[in-house]
């Protein structure tokens, strides 16, 4: 594993504009960036990454199906009593999924250690699965790459077989808070996946679902929203008026709730207790005095922290890294420092992607922090040898 220099695409903006990448600038600066790029062999991806990303998923699997029966866990994971059941049935009746992605600190050398898991809303998606693939497309043809490069990125063909394998009949809706280019440009790429398979689909903003005498979810015409892709965390969907309707409702969630099961950071103390020496894991545990100092070589992180927003970090040799944010009414763990690598000046975190039950490809982020944020730039990756 190493980064490259490579000078960017002179009409990569008008590329991105036309490809539907409008959040490529994000703040006036860069978000997506092609002056580099990281480059794996071949037995990097698939014995550091790939094996280990389906391992991780199946050790997730088999939490989720040991929580859901113990009303004790649920609680531990500052689930709601009220939404016990719902989580319970979601999982008992295998509601489908599409996606999840494992943030890895990997350097190229040894396993890669597992920073978290974001199983509830995709982040990136949309980067690593098809804008980061036209780039590698168009360095080939202009002989910048060998003809030979390639990427781990099956993410967009995954998808549509995903699609294809869901039940259900009726439009499939997507939906996201109004107003957000990077929300609307990953659930318009997750709209054309699902078209790719043959399901007819609508967009609907989350503030315009209305909810019936009857109990069903409806949009703006009054027709029943039978199946309903939601670009909304769960943990946010418990305390909002319209997660009071959820569990009286017949609509089919992607994802389904289970999954916020996953997608807090509660679970990581859960998988190092049950599978406690398991060489991608990091030793977490629940922080009982979150108003402590944070021990030298650990890190501190909400439950239900986005983004890095509330990390807190103080380093082997006691210097501290804290990212301030919205999350400090929820459980906090604390779990092993594992810095992530640094090539040149910027620090890089390798997201590892599920689609299915499948790994199906990687995205790049950097920072010039040890915690990567909302504004981390995102990098091609390359596979060669």
């Amino acid at each position: 594993m190493r980064k490259v220099e490579l000078a960017e695409r002179p009409d990569w903006r008008a590329t991105a504009e036309r490809e539907g990448f409008a959040f490529h600038t994000i703040d006036g600066e860069r978000y997506w960036d092609e002056r580099g790029y990281y480059q794996f062999s071949e037995a990097q991806v698939v014995r550091d990454l790939q094996a280990p990303t389906e391992a991780l998923h199946a050790m997730c699997l088999e939490a989720v199906g040991r929580i859901v029966d113990s009303e004790a866990l649920m609680a531990r994971l500052a689930i709601p009593p009220a939404f016990f059941d719902l989580v319970r049935r979601s999982w008992k009746q295998a509601q489908p999924h599409l996606y999840g992605r494992f943030d890895f600190s990997y350097d190229g050398n040894g396993p890669a250690k597992l920073i978290e898991a974001n199983y509830d809303t995709p982040t990136s998606l949309y980067e690593a699965a098809a804008f980061q693939l036209i780039w590698l497309e168009e360095q080939i043809a202009r002989g910048l790459l060998p003809a030979h490069a390639s990427q781990f990125n099956t993410l967009a063909e995954d998808l549509v077989q995903a699609f294809a394998a869901m039940p259900g009949q009726g439009a499939f809706y997507f939906s996201t808070i109004s107003g957000s280019l990077e929300d609307r440009g990953t659930t318009d790429f997750l709209r054309r996946m699902a078209e790719h398979a043959g399901v007819r689909t609508r967009h609907i903003d989350l503030e315009d679902i209305g909810l019936h005498d009857n109990g069903r979810f409806v949009d703006l015409q009054g027709q029943p929203i039978q199946r309903l892709f939601k670009l909304h965390a769960w943990e946010h969907i418990f305390q909002e008026d319209f997660g009071q309707a959820i569990t009286g409702c017949d609509t089919q969630f992607v994802e389904p709730p289970w999954k916020a099961l996953i997608s807090n950071k509660g679970i990581l103390p859960l998988l190092w207790e049950w599978f406690e020496g398991h060489p991608n894991l990091l030793p977490a545990f629940v922080d009982d005095n979150p108003q402590a100092p944070v021990p030298k070589g650990w890190v501190r992180k909400p439950y239900f922290s986005r983004e890095g927003a509330n990390v807190d970090i103080r380093t082997e040799d006691g210097r501290r890294v804290f990212e301030d944010g919205p999350y400090d009414d929820a459980p906090y763990i604390l779990q092993a420092f594992a810095p992530l690598p640094k090539f040149a000046d910027s620090y890089t975190l390798i997201g590892s992607w599920v689609i299915g039950d499948k790994a199906s490809g990687l995205g790049i982020r950097e920072d010039d922090s040890l915690i990567t944020k909302d504004s981390s730039r995102f990098l091609p990756h390359v596979v060669l040898g």
